[in-house]
C-alpha cells in the first residue's frame, strides 16, 4: 500500500531482457527508509518487488504484462521515475491509499502554464476509456504515482493542477504534450462503480449506467428513509 507522496525521483541505470521480461535497474538515491529483498516499491506509479538491494541502486523484474499495460515498457535508460516505498503504520498519511496497481494510461492532451498555475489535461488511451467511470470530480487520482486531486473532469478527458512542490519533487514537470502516462483511480469509487456495475447487469440487457436513489439504497450506499433531500 502507498500514499502517492513521491520520496524521490531516480533514474534508470539499466533495462535488461529476462526470460519473464526485463531487469529494471534504478538509482536509490533520496529513497527514504531500509529496504530489503522483497520488498515493495512504488516506480511511477507501478508496484514492483525489490529483487536487487545495493547501496546505490535498486533492481526489480517486470514481467511482460506490466510492460504491456503500464509505461514502464516504453522507459529507457535515463528516464527518470518517481519512487515511493510501501507505507508503514507510524508514517502520515498526506496523499491518499494506492494499490500500485495500475488501472490504464492516459496520454498528455495539453499543457497549460500561465502565472495562474500549471495544469496536465490527460485523456485516456482507447481500450482505457472506461476510466471515466471512476474519475470522480474534486476526487484522488493518481498519475505516475503521484497522488493528486482532480481539478476538472469532462465526458472523456479530465484535468489536474499541480503546484511548484510537484512540479519539482516528480516527474510530472517533465512531462510533454503526448506522452503516457500511468493511472490508478481511487480505490474506493472503483469499488463503488464495480458495485452498481455489477447490480445493473451485463451484455446485452444491462441498463444503460445511472446513480438513482433506489440504486444506492439496494447497493446499500442510503438507508431505506432517505428521500433524496439534505
Amino acid at each position: 500500500m502507498f500514499t502517492g507522496i513521491v520520496q524521490t525521483t531516480a533514474a534508470i541505470l539499466a533495462s535488461d531482457a529476462t526470460p519473464t521480461g526485463r531487469r529494471l535497474t534504478v538509482e536509490r538515491a533520496g529513497l527514504r527508509g531500509d529496504i530489503a529483498h522483497g520488498d515493495s516499491v512504488c516506480v511511477s506509479g507501478v508496484c514492483l518487488t525489490a529483487v536487487e538491494i545495493a547501496g546505490d541502486h535498486l533492481a526489480f523484474d517486470v514481467i511482460h504484462e506490466t510492460l504491456m499495460k503500464t509505461s514502464i515498457g516504453s522507459r529507457s535508460v535515463g528516464d527518470r521515475v518517481n519512487l515511493e516505498t510501501a507505507v508503514t503504520p507510524n508514517q502520515p498519511l498526506g496523499g491518499h491509499f494506492m494499490q500500485g496497481h495500475v488501472d490504464g494510461l492516459a496520454d498528455v492532451a495539453a499543457i497549460h502554464s500561465s502565472d495562474g498555475g500549471y495544469r496536465l489535461a490527460l485523456t485516456p488511451q482507447p481500450g482505457y476509456e472506461g476510466l471515466m467511470d471512476a474519475i470522480i470530480p474534486r476526487g484522488s487520482v493518481a498519475i505516475d504515482g503521484v497522488s493528486l486531486t482532480l481539478a476538472r473532469v469532462h465526458p472523456a478527458s479530465f484535468e489536474v493542477a499541480l503546484i511548484p512542490e510537484t512540479l519539482e519533487r516528480t516527474t510530472l514537470g517533465r512531462l510533454t504534450v503526448g506522452e503516457a502516462v500511468n493511472i490508478e483511480a481511487d480505490i474506493l469509487a472503483k469499488t463503488v462503480v464495480h458495485q452498481l456495475t455489477r447490480m445493473q447487469g451485463s451484455g446485452a440487457n444491462a441498463q444503460k449506467p445511472g446513480f438513482t436513489m433506489d440504486l444506492l439504497h439496494k447497493a446499500g450506499f442510503v438507508s431505506a428513509d432517505t428521500d433524496g433531500h439534505d
